[in-house]
């Protein structure tokens, strides 16, 4: 006997923040993908389903907290679809603090994977959401700022405001 999955139901909205617009994907009203313009990795915009900002109301309600300084870590249901290499490296990038970073390396000790940095990096740069499970969080074994899906120049961004106690370059960031 076959059993049909029923199909999902995909919702989009496209919202406004200091980094740019933000394109937020919802499956079956879960969050499950947070773009920004010119990303690395982008879906076709076709896959996004119907524009619809209902599903997004505590997504927004929490992004706005976050770039007012008031927000350090999400509490939100996620529907993250990759590998289960993938999604362990997500699960790790959920753990670091605001403000910190780790590096590749650092994590893949975590992830009980010494010699996997490299693989490590490629699953951060497939994080489907950005900025709430933080990959731009991750550096560099020296420290030094390397890659990111967003653009450097928001990597760079996001850590200095995660870093500024709330404020982005000396100025309070909001919506």
């Amino acid at each position: 006997m076959t059993t049909l999955t029923p199909p999902v139901t995909k919702q989009h909205t496209v919202v406004d923040s200091p980094y740019g617009p933000l394109t937020l994907v919802a499956a079956d009203g879960v969050l499950c993908a947070l773009y920004m313009t010119d990303q690395r990795h982008r879906p076709p915009e076709e896959t996004f389903g119907v524009p619809d900002p209902e599903p997004f109301g505590e997504v927004i309600s929490q992004l706005t907290a976050y770039f007012a300084g008031e927000l350090t870590t999400f509490d939100l249901p996620l529907d993250l679809h990759g590998t289960p290499f993938q999604r362990s490296v997500w699960a790790e990038l959920l753990k670091i603090p605001y403000g910190e970073t780790r590096t590749y390396g650092e994590l893949a000790e975590e992830l009980g994977k010494p010699g996997a940095s490299r693989a490590v990096g490629l699953a951060n740069g497939k994080n489907p959401v950005g900025i709430i499970v933080p990959c731009h969080r991750v550096v560099g074994a020296s420290g030094s700022l390397t890659g990111y899906g967003g653009g450097l120049d928001r990597k760079q961004r996001l850590l200095a405001f995660e870093s500024g106690g709330g404020t982005q370059n000396g100025v309070q960031a909001l919506f």
